[in-house]
């Protein structure tokens, strides 16, 4: 089978302003503040995908979410992208270096087959969990490209503290908007060393 491999400033792409030859002018900080915004956008398409009521298909789909998300922050960081090596990338990047995650994304899943709580419980946590693994994956790939990698050179294992402190920082964004001061108050004692 062939690889497909496509470099920057594909001229269909459906996102102008994020790609390519658009991005070729723009500063370090400038091309960062839009792949952050990709990320973010894709996590959301991410968390949407998890709410898909089929179990293993949420899988499927978020990984094609996440692909794809791939796909687009190498052509904004004019990297040379190959489909079957961005699978297998986010396939050991999710398995070598978060496997807990990995297990705990299929139990999700599989949770839905059970009629009642099974499927109440699959659908809420699902998509939570497909979120925060896009966007710490995006996150992980910005830090990469930003830092001149490529797809080739990429070795999960060497981003596994940038990974814990993203998990955090995710965990910390998703629960602001409805904690109030006590909670951020709990958030800065544990990092100081609390429980």
């Amino acid at each position: 089978m062939a690889q497909e491999t496509t470099g920057a400033g594909m001229a269909g792409s459906k996102d102008p302003g994020t790609t390519g030859s658009d991005t070729t002018g723009m500063t370090d900080q400038e091309r960062d503040q839009v792949a952050s915004k990709l990320v973010d956008r894709f996590s959301l398409w991410s968390g949407a995908a998890g709410l898909i009521p089929i179990p293993l298909v949420d899988m499927v789909a978020v990984g094609g979410v996440q692909l794809q998300m791939l796909r687009r922050l190498s052509e904004i960081y004019g990297v040379p992208f190959s489909e079957n090596r961005g699978k297998s990338i986010i396939t050991s990047l999710a398995g070598a270096v978060i496997p807990q995650s990995t297990a705990t994304a299929t139990g999700a899943s599989l949770v839905k087959i059970l009629p009642g709580i099974g499927s109440a419980i699959g659908q809420l946590t699902m998509p939570v969990f497909s979120a925060g693994a896009t966007w710490v994956i995006g996150k992980v790939f910005i830090q990469h490209f930003a830092s001149g990698g490529t797809l080739l050179d990429f070795n999960p294992p060497d981003y596994r503290e940038f990974i814990k402190a993203q998990k955090e920082k995710f965990a910390a964004r998703s629960s602001a908007p409805s904690s109030g001061p006590s909670a951020s108050a709990t958030r800065s004692a544990s990092s100081k060393g609390g429980p």
